[in-house]
């Protein structure tokens, strides 16, 4: 299995001969609000043969309009099963909704979906393939729920938002920390880093290294690996 960071929580799954992609959005400058850090390492055109589409939510970063619209019909694009509306919004011509620990097979590719919480209707998920198992949390903030998960998932991999702004939009350090306490993962990379506000006034001194450094404080035996946009992670066979 190998993970590659296209952009801030677009991230390229490669698995047992298929490509999953997770929350897509190649928009290079933001919004009037938030500045993009760095492009996304592909463009849209680049991964439209992908196999499978992951949205966790419908909000404006994790929903490219041009890149959903442009998708074959037959590729599968799961959602919330109470967003599939919205997700018709943001461009998802066929929703597929996945209810909480709903699964969805694609070939050798299974996907459960898995409770979140964000400021709209939202969800996590956890991919199993060959023996190898990756929770992505999409948007969500700490929450018990994350225990159930790692109880009932031996997790190899967790793509996790470790930073947060002025107005929360997910977990900062400190509360990633306790997800990982919960999740009990092999490894966490950092997902949600491609976007700044604007405005000095609503950033926080939150990063993937402040992350890093918490979590070894709190004795983690997790490995925290950090990519940079088009930098990959092979996943290794427990």
């Amino acid at each position: 299995m190998r993970i590659t960071m296209i952009g801030h929580s677009t991230v390229l799954i490669e698995a047992a001969g298929k490509k999953l992609l997770t929350d897509p959005y190649f928009g290079a400058w933001g919004n009037p609000a938030y500045a993009r850090v760095a492009p996304p390492a592909q463009p849209r055109a680049a991964l439209r043969d992908v196999d499978l589409v992951l949205i966790s939510h419908s909000h404006w970063d994790h929903t490219d309009r041009a890149f959903l619209r442009a998708l074959p019909m037959e590729t599968p694009v799961l959602v919330p099963a109470r967003a599939r509306l919205p997700m018709t919004l943001m461009g998802v011509r066929r929703p597929l909704g996945l209810a909480v620990w709903e699964e969805h097979r694609v070939g050798p590719l299974t996907v459960t979906a898995v409770p979140a919480l964000h400021m709209v209707v939202t969800s996590g998920f956890v991919l199993q393939a060959e023996g190898q198992t990756v929770y992505f949390a999409g948007d969500t903030f700490y929450r018990p729920f994350m225990r159930e998960i790692g109880q009932r998932f031996r997790l190899d991999v967790a793509l996790l938002p470790v930073t947060t702004y002025r107005i929360p939009m997910t977990m900062g350090e400190r509360e990633a920390v306790h997800a990982v306490q919960d999740l009990q993962p092999a490894v966490v990379i950092p997902i949600h880093l491609g976007l700044r506000p604007r405005s000095p006034l609503l950033r926080t001194n939150h990063s993937p290294a402040g992350f890093a450094r918490r979590a070894r404080e709190a004795g983690l035996t997790t490995s925290v690996v950090i990519l940079n946009n088009g930098e990959s992670y092979e996943v290794e066979k427990q």
